[in-house]
């Protein structure tokens, strides 16, 4: 879930559309300049050096046609290159990323997912907000800047709207039950406290914070008014009934096209539910054999419902989830040295949802600067803290964390010029989601998770994202209800059932997206076991997770080259 800001577009005028005689770092620069123009929203998210904070992505179906043409052209152009021989090479890296960034989003164009994002998970509202927490306002003019983009935040919501009925008018539309949150979460944007003002209250400037707020008063409360009642009074009777991507044209060839767009390797659906019912088996197993030495008189089934609601599992507080999860990032911390040889210079902070997002918050990570000065954001859910169990609050902080996401996603932003950008600023779920579920096993072997319960809230979690191959192919393709799938989560998980409902309406709104995190694990695992058994004693692991995070968010089918060329390159002892 990543992008950011701009780069002068003199680079874009390198060569013209259609001329192959360029390379492959001149296309790259060529297409990330547009990119950043396209989507100024990334410059602030990463802090990019030279970026402008005032705009905000056209979202105009015009802009996505255009921009769709240039996809086309680059991607003609890179195939007439060929991918380069030398694996984990600058232009191995940047043509491998580049390309699949490019085939894919152009695969997946049959979704038209731009005509019906209406959810928590997909709207513009929970997303865009973000962009204003961390707006730059040290100066006059970043000050400016903020207002400009606050202001363009009208004709954005505008353009949403009218996507939205063309959307209706061609037969697309959300599954109804994704909308109803819509209309609260996106009114909420304007109560106190709302993120979208958060530049006036960081900036401690009354009179920056006083011309902010009338612009937010005058021209921004209107907008998302006007957004929430077309929701309301218009979209809501006309959304789809179907949970099903099928329900929308052409939502058989969506299902493919976003698990490839997402985890980078294509399975099918039934290939998909079948993996997750073995994975879930061999996860039960191992949750068998902790339950029946430190849980008596206890089952699988049993423990999950108790590990909620018996208040010996559970947290009192907001605060002392916080607290807990503070202590938590501190000791791994310390432990990253173990396993890795490259750290990122970056930190990392937890913050509690902003109230707008905690209802339908589960845990989420921000990336920090480009330059690490700017921490990393792991924004925590601490609602209902009486519901929510101790067990798993360490593995969704390990994953978000260190060694995962922060750490992951750090390190390739402060990759410098090793890499072209678009390897620091690019992502894929298979590849980022695997590693981060990949890293809360790790922390088990780093023995960061304290007893038995913690164990079982990892292997809990590590069950959620089996189950999600089972529910997300089975609600998209097998005809599953919102109910089997709930129940499901409910069965093999120790989540919170309001989270397990909140999980499963996100996977309704965005199919496919969820399959990724156990298929880039289970690609990791398998890569790192082929590395123990060719190299035994020689196997290093510091050097094995150095070779993984080496050249930013590559595909899974790029990491199986890159260790089995670094596999290759460790000749036995002579």
């Amino acid at each position: 879930m990543l992008t950011a800001a701009t780069f002068v577009l003199a680079i874009a005028s390198c060569g013209e559309l259609g001329n192959h005689s360029r390379n492959i770092e001149a296309i790259a620069d060529e297409y990330l300049a547009a990119l950043l123009q396209r989507r100024p929203d990334i410059g602030t998210y990463y802090s990019i050096p030279g970026a402008r904070h005032d705009r905000l992505p056209d979202n105009s179906l015009e802009s996505l046609a255009a921009w769709q043409q240039r996809e086309d052209a680059w991607l003609s152009e890179l195939d007439q290159i060929g991918t380069p021989a030398e694996i984990g090479s600058r232009d191995w890296v940047t043509y491998g990323i580049l390309r699949e960034t490019l085939a894919a989003s152009i695969d997946s164009r049959v979704c038209r997912t731009e005509l019906w994002s209406v959810s928590s998970a997909t709207g513009w509202h929970t997303a865009l907000p973000s962009i204003f927490e961390i707006q730059p306002v040290d100066t006059p003019e970043l000050q400016q800047q903020a207002i400009d983009r606050l202001s363009a935040l009208a004709v954005y919501v505008d353009t949403e709207i009218r996507n939205l009925r063309e959307g209706l008018e061609a037969g697309y539309s959300a599954p109804r039950l994704n909308v109803p949150a819509v209309i609260e979460e996106s009114r909420a944007l304007l109560a106190e406290g709302s993120p979208l003002l958060s530049p006036g209250v960081r900036a401690e400037d009354p009179a920056f914070a006083a011309r902010l707020k009338e612009v937010f008063d005058r021209e921004v409360v209107p907008a998302v008014q006007r957004y929430a009642a077309f929701i309301e009074d218009t979209y809501l009777d006309q959304a789809r009934e179907s949970i099903a991507v099928g329900g929308n044209p052409n939502g058989e060839q969506c299902y493919p096209a976003a698990v490839r767009y997402f985890a980078t390797i294509a399975p099918t659906a039934a290939e998909i539910h079948t993996l997750g019912v073995e994975q879930i088996a061999v996860i039960r197993a191992e949750m068998s054999e902790i339950i029946d030495a430190h849980f008596l008189d206890e089952t699988i089934e049993s423990l999950m419902a108790r590990l909620n609601t018996d208040p010996k599992f559970t947290f009192r507080t907001r605060q002392a989830i916080l607290d807990y999860s503070l202590a938590a990032l501190g000791a791994a911390r310390e432990r990253m040295s173990d396993a890795f040889g490259r750290l990122p210079k970056a930190d990392v902070e937890i913050k509690p949802y902003p109230a707008y997002r905690e209802g339908s918050g589960t845990g989420e990570y921000h990336a920090s600067s480009e330059d690490g000065t700017r921490p990393g954001i792991y924004y925590i859910a601490v609602v209902n803290p009486e519901g929510r169990s101790i067990a798993g609050q360490l593995s969704v902080l390990y994953h978000e964390t260190y060694p995962g996401h922060h750490l992951q996603g750090a390190i390739a932003l402060e990759l410098g010029d090793r890499v072209h950008p678009i390897a620091r600023y690019l992502y894929n779920s298979g590849y980022g989601e695997g590693w981060g579920l990949y890293s809360e096993r790790l922390a088990d072997e780093l023995g960061l998770y304290a007893g038995p319960l913690d164990r079982i809230g990892m292997l809990s979690d590590q069950a959620a994202r089996a189950a999600r191959l089972v529910v997300d192919s089975g609600m998209h393709t097998m005809g599953w209800t919102r109910e089997q799938a709930v129940d499901y989560m409910l069965a093999n998980t120790a989540w919170v059932p309001g989270d397990i409902e909140s999980e499963i309406d996100r996977y309704i709104a965005w199919p496919g997206q969820a399959t990724a995190y156990m298929l880039g694990m289970l690609e990791i695992r398998r890569l790192r076991d082929l590395a123990e058994e060719e190299l035994g004693e020689r196997f290093d692991l510091r050097a094995f997770h150095d070779r993984v995070l080496e050249n930013g968010s590559v595909t899974l089918p790029m990491l199986e080259e890159s260790i089995e060329a670094w596999i290759v390159a460790n000749p036995e002892d002579v």
